[in-house]
């Protein structure tokens, strides 16, 4: 009788690649109020801090599911979860794309962040049943580049289509396009290559088959590790500066201090997200080969702090110096993925799920946080100037609320250099 081998490397590719899609979504609608700023302040008639907060609601959701998300994901598995996922974020598109009041529109964004709050630790566990543990960190690499192409449709590509139909349609239509991922997760993806008769990888992780516990229960062992404290508040100062400047702010910001068109200052947040793509596998695939996890990690904060503190303190900066510092933090924030193997590492293996979605939720606390705050600090510094009845901001206003971002990425920089090194190696029970 012969031995059962692993699935072929491209069909466990694809299984990952389709609950990919869902993460993709999610990207897309994170950073898409970023080029629909003027649309959304004249529609709702609302200031930064409200549109700040329109656009948190997706993070306010998100970050709340992210713990509940790994432990249904190792109890129901990622096919479920993905599936239930993508329709409800369906729904919640729909009803942003239809909504006439702030509090439509908010509960639509809640809906939409909350539901595709599972792609990403979906995806691990699916990374951890098809693949190698030695893939495990590039697939989290991975994952961010799949990521930031949602994130790049809703650049410039989600620009031209508002200007050449208008942004309900188009949100509208994500929505359809979002029911259609559901039905492709549910037919083909599966939790485990067993489910199509090859060998799993999931017992080379240790995790697969052990019982899980509640979720407190989960979350008090967690917390019994330093290192998880550490590498929870980290990655907060990382994307939070990112999502804050590409995700809702920079837009503005360029168009109305350097000059540029509203499409060319997207290209610009579009081109950080795909530096930020390409950071992501390299730096999570040159820390499996280095068996380092700590020391390319603050290797990245240092880089990404001084690149934003440059970037948006110092004066008439010439455009393309701008442009190389902007993109350099972009590359840098890729640092951040290598946290997810990191935590695990630093756990014992049953617990990978639970402290997934807690590092997770550690993440999108930095733009869930950061959006809003950089709003209430340029309403706070508004000095009067209006724009076809939306708000303008002076530079003064910007650099004030920016000042936030780069206390947070400085708090980052201080707190992974005291973490402690696993040198990719597991974690036993103890």
């Amino acid at each position: 009788m012969s031995e059962i081998r692993y699935p072929p490397v491209r069909l466990a590719w694809s299984v990952w690649g389709l609950g990919a899609c869902l993460y993709l979504i999610a990207f897309y609608q994170r950073v898409a109020p970023a080029v629909l700023t003027q649309e959304l302040m004249a529609e709702f008639a609302i200031g930064a801090a409200a549109l700040g907060n329109l656009s948190a609601f997706y993070f306010y959701s998100y970050v709340a599911m992210q713990v509940p998300t790994g432990i249904l994901a190792d109890r129901w598995g990622p096919r479920r979860l993905l599936t239930l996922g993508a329709a409800v974020a369906a729904v919640g598109s729909f009803l942003f794309a239809m909504a006439d009041t702030m509090l439509l529109a908010g509960l639509g964004r809640l809906l939409v962040g909350g539901s595709v709050a599972v792609a990403f630790v979906g995806m691990l566990k699916i990374a951890a049943h098809w693949f190698a543990p030695r893939h495990y960190a590039l697939a989290g690499g991975m994952a961010l580049f799949v990521g930031i192409i949602g994130a790049v449709a809703a650049g410039v590509p989600l620009r031209l289509l508002v200007d050449l139909f208008d942004w309900r349609s188009v949100m509208a239509a994500s929505a359809a396009v979002t029911a259609l991922a559901a039905v492709c997760i549910w037919w083909l993806v599966r939790d485990d290559p067993q489910e199509r008769g090859y060998r799993s990888h999931a017992l080379e992780y240790d995790d697969a088959s052990t019982p899980q516990q509640g979720i407190t229960a989960g979350l008090v062992r967690v917390m019994r590790y330093g290192n998880v404290w550490l590498l929870f508040l980290v990655p907060g100062g990382v994307v939070g500066a990112i999502l804050a400047f590409s995700g809702l702010w920079g837009v503005p910001y360029l168009a109305t201090h350097y000059a540029m068109t509203t499409a060319d200052a997207a290209a610009v947040c579009s081109a950080m997200l795909i530096a930020w793509a390409l950071g992501g596998p390299l730096f999570g695939a040159l820390s499996d080969r280095l068996g380092r996890r700590k020391l390319l990690y603050v290797a990245g904060c240092l880089l990404l702090f001084g690149s934003w503190s440059v970037a948006l303190l110092v004066p008439d900066l010439p455009l393309a110096v701008l442009i190389a510092l902007l993109l350099l933090a972009g590359f840098a924030s890729g640092c951040m993925i290598i946290g997810f193997a990191f935590a695990r590492e630093s756990v014992p293996p049953q617990l990978s799920g639970t402290v997934a979605g807690l590092i997770n939720m550690g993440v999108m606390m930095g733009p869930m946080v950061m959006q809003p705050a950089v709003g209430w600090m340029l309403d706070r510094n508004w000095e009067g100037a209006l724009s076809e009845g939306v708000r303008v901001y002076g530079l003064e206003a910007y650099r004030s609320g920016f000042l936030l971002m780069l206390g947070w990425a400085a708090l980052s920089l201080l707190l992974i250099l005291i973490t402690r090194e696993t040198h990719c190696r597991q974690l036993v029970d103890r």
